[in-house]
């Protein structure tokens, strides 16, 4: 791979164009954007002072967005932290990362809180990372000033969070963030559970079996809150976006709302994609997320919304912690008091390929579903998610027929914990490039050259 001194063409006979895979090359100038693409009979002629870099036939497509990703970073460092996480992420094909309001101390809820985080996270990125901002009980007079500090929305809780420093909000708490969102563009995302009046689980259930943990988290309660959220969506004029949908009965309250006109979109997750309770074994915290993962018939229910459009992209959720507080190993370790989050980021793309593929999902998918609509929904459009002219060149580099398998030897995580340890996956990334700049190659890493991003406030 030539040095990154100048002017630079990616070129492959796999390059993904708005027209489909295709003999093409990207051109990219001295400041990091896409200068042009170069169709195939534009390749013939030798550019001046360009080096160049031709990959023959691995698949050259816009860099992966990642727009629901938890770093921790300051405050639960230990958990995982910016070096850690966009290495991991760079490794995976992630050219950017947009980072969520918690488990980091203090939580993106306050301008002072926003700038806190900017400095723990620069100089540490391998790729470029943008902010998600909070809403909590009582910060609503805050939202405003957060959207004029560069965060790209706001997420809230209908549910305990896990961590104190992040409560969760009261309808009237949501209502008043709507308020005083409207007009601003922004985007309130929703973790869209709601509690129960009665506990599911009795003092019967054995907490240490994942049914028990499945039944303490039923789908009713993501119904219940997609009923809410869709009502608010339609009531006041800001976008709305799900989280991590997981309950398939969500769907038809989702599709209803977009059908109406109501600006919702919807994500899932790899591990609601791949993995099914059904093959979850007991005292496997590792498998462990909320929502839960539920059943094979469920899991296709939300293939078939991708399809469909009732779901509008796919996010790791990279929610680490250290493993101790998975309870793994330990005889008294149970799915009820062990942490909720699973490790996936440096793998999604070849998780989301690997069933994706069986399906009959194409290349432009993936790159729909991963890039174009979460760089969308952060508002980062203007310089992300596509390979156009204008455009931050930001590039996975990969082979779609190569398998791997996961050990931790590979694993960029600060920590190994993932249920994906022994899996084999198909799509290996062989280089990563941000804004023209080789980040990834082989196993290899650059120094950090990431940067912050900002949303198009337009």
């Amino acid at each position: 791979m030539p040095g990154m001194s100048t002017r630079r063409l990616f070129r492959s006979r796999k390059v993904l164009l708005e027209d489909g895979l295709q003999e093409a090359g990207v051109l990219v100038g001295e400041d990091g954007k896409i200068e042009r693409i170069l169709k195939q009979q534009d390749l013939v002629s030798p550019q001046s002072n360009v080096e160049v870099c031709d990959v023959e036939d691995l698949v050259i497509m816009p860099g992966i967005v990642d727009s629901h990703v938890h770093v921790n970073e300051p405050g639960r460092t230990d958990w995982e932290g910016y070096w850690t996480a966009t290495r991991a992420a760079a490794a995976g094909g992630v050219t950017t990362i947009v980072d969520m309001p918690l488990n980091s101390i203090p939580p993106t809820t306050t301008r002072k809180n926003l700038e806190t985080k900017i400095i723990a996270a620069k100089g540490k990125t391998h790729i470029d990372v943008a902010f998600w901002g909070g809403v909590v009980p009582g910060n609503q007079k805050e939202l405003k000033d957060l959207v004029d500090a560069g965060v790209v929305g706001f997420k809230c809780f209908l549910c305990p969070s896990g961590v104190d420093e992040f409560p969760h909000v009261t309808r009237n708490d949501v209502e008043s963030a709507l308020q005083q969102l409207e007009g601003t563009n922004s985007v309130l995302a929703f973790h869209a559970e709601c509690d129960l009046d009665e506990d599911p689980v009795t003092s019967q259930d054995n907490p240490c079996e994942y049914q028990t943990f499945l039944r303490s988290r039923p789908a009713k309660m993501e119904v219940n809150a997609i009923n809410l959220i869709t009502e608010l969506c339609a009531k006041y004029k800001v976008r709305c976006h799900i989280v991590h949908l997981s309950a398939a009965e969500g769907l038809p309250l989702v599709r209803v709302a977009k059908n109406s006109g109501a600006t919702l979109t919807a994500e899932t997750c790899h591990h609601y994609l791949t993995l099914n309770s059904e093959a979850i074994p007991d005292r496997a915290m590792q498998y462990k997320c909320c929502p839960p993962v539920r059943c094979l018939q469920n899991k296709e229910r939300l293939w078939a919304a991708l399809v469909s459009g009732e779901l509008d992209m796919v996010v790791s959720d990279h929610s680490p912690c250290t493993p101790d507080l998975k309870h793994l190993g330990k005889g008294d370790g149970h799915f009820l008091s062990a942490w909720g989050g699973i490790s996936s980021l440096q793998f999604g793309l070849s998780l989301f390929w690997t069933e994706a593929r069986k399906r009959g999902f194409s290349i432009a998918d993936v790159s729909r579903l991963m890039s174009r609509n979460t760089a969308k929904l952060c508002g980062l459009s203007h310089v992300k998610g596509q390979l156009k002219e204008g455009l931050d060149a930001d590039l996975v580099i990969w082979n779609p027929a190569a398998s791997f398998t996961v050990n931790e030897t590979i694993i960029q995580h600060k920590h190994k914990v993932t249920p994906y340890l022994g899996k084999q996956l198909d799509g290996q990334v062989v280089y990563t490039v941000v804004r023209g700049h080789l980040v990834y190659q082989n196993g290899k890493f650059s120094p950090p050259l990431g940067q912050l991003v900002f949303p198009n406030s337009s």
